[in-house]
């Protein structure tokens, strides 16, 4: 079988995984990854036609009042922080809140949040819990183009979910107003983890993950657009937090068996103590955080 063209630059690539649903066990069947020769992208080929079923029921948490929600987001309030270094309040949308820990978050500093979502389940109990405006769609870049211009566009550890990343960070910048910031946050290709870990990574997260995207291809794409880059970094809160997620899950996923799962979990925890020197080193975390600004005129 030809391998196919890259998704972003249209270059040839070559095959680097073979792997099934670790992490979900939604289905058997295995799922290809190819990486470009040219810009590195990695990227899943062919998309399932139906994504839906490789999400299960709870894949977005449960519906929770908006004090429980408010409390059970404080291990999120690194995200708002990151905002605020660059906008201290106006318009926010977020792309993918899931459960809605970073919009309760946002809408408690001051911002004025609304959301593109795909569950309907999540736009609904967003809307019922937070009073926000829910876009429910899967076709993300329309649902931006169509809005108003915002102050920030959020995307937490959602462009890997997307069929088409790359337009939907050309579209956040033409609705970024002069001084507004496009912050995302991506599993990083060039983790340690991956390296060591390779398809049974736990952030390859296959099927529902078709990318794994280089700092480098997305930087490009933004600057290409307009954008400025004003952060980029594996060092902050949440990449470190992935650090000992991607440990203790990718470990557990060794075995079925629930007491084997949680005996390989703990010794993932100890792992991830043991590479810490090595792993909290700018650029080798489990996660990137990037923050871009469309410049004032």
């Amino acid at each position: 079988m030809t391998a196919p063209s890259c998704p972003n630059c249209g270059s040839a690539s070559s095959p680097c995984l073979h792997v099934r649903d670790y992490n979900r066990a939604t289905s058997s069947q295995t799922f290809n990854y190819y990486r470009c020769d040219a810009c590195a992208v990695q990227f899943l080929s062919p998309i399932p036609e139906d994504m839906g079923q490789y999400y299960p029921s709870d894949y977005h948490g449960s519906s929770v009042s908006r004090e429980d929600l408010a409390r059970g987001a404080e291990p999120e309030r690194y995200k708002i922080d990151i905002v605020k270094r660059f906008v201290g309040e106006g318009r926010l949308v977020e792309i993918g809140p899931g459960g809605g820990g970073f919009a309760v978050l946002a809408q408690d500093a001051g911002f004025e949040v609304s959301v593109i979502e795909m569950s309907q389940a999540c736009c609904d109990h967003l809307t019922r819990t937070l009073g926000v405006e829910a876009v429910c769609t899967s076709d993300e870049t329309s649902a931006l183009q169509a809005s108003d211009p915002v102050d920030v566009i959020a995307l937490w550890h959602v462009l890997e979910h997307l069929e088409d990343p790359f337009t939907l960070v050309r579209a956040a910048a033409r609705k970024l107003v002069p001084g507004g910031v496009l912050v995302l946050a991506a599993p990083n290709p060039a983790a340690l983890q991956y390296r060591i870990l390779r398809g049974r990574w736990t952030h390859v997260d296959a099927p529902r993950h078709l990318y794994l995207i280089p700092p480098a291809v997305l930087r490009s794409v933004a600057e290409e657009s307009g954008l400025r880059l004003v952060l980029e970094t594996t060092m902050d809160a949440g990449s470190i937090g992935w650090n000992r997620f991607g440990w203790e899950y990718s470990f557990g996923n060794l075995f079925k068996h629930q007491r084997l799962k949680r005996h390989a979990m703990k010794a993932g925890g100890l792992a991830t103590g043991l590479m810490r020197p090595f792993e909290e080193q700018e650029g080798r975390g489990s996660a990137y955080t990037m923050v871009f600004e469309r410049p004032n005129p």
